[in-house]
């Protein structure tokens, strides 16, 4: 099963351990990743937050379920992701 990471990057100083913790995690459990932390690879560094989350919702609809790290709510895109998620009926993985 591809799971999707979600969580807040913007103005989190940890989300790169945050995120790759969520990954070990669940690659753990045998799921299959999709890491959006990864994009800061791929992406210019003047990009804007729209232009990201238009590289995101693609990229969670190719997952079968959704994985909220803590704090997520705080986060306006992962508050996006989510809502995303739940409107296509996506699985919320704890």
């Amino acid at each position: 099963m591809r799971v999707y990471i979600s969580g807040s990057i913007t103005n989190n100083s940890e989300y790169e351990r945050d995120f790759q913790d969520a990954s070990e995690k669940l690659l753990s459990e045998g799921y299959t990743i999709i890491n959006p932390a990864n994009l800061d690879s791929v992406m210019p560094t003047d990009a804007k937050h729209s232009e990201y989350m238009s590289i995101c919702l693609p990229l969670l609809e190719l997952a079968d379920a959704i994985y909220m790290i803590p704090g997520w709510d705080k986060s306006k895109g992962a508050c996006m992701e989510y809502g995303y998620a739940l409107a296509k009926d996506k699985i919320i993985v704890n």
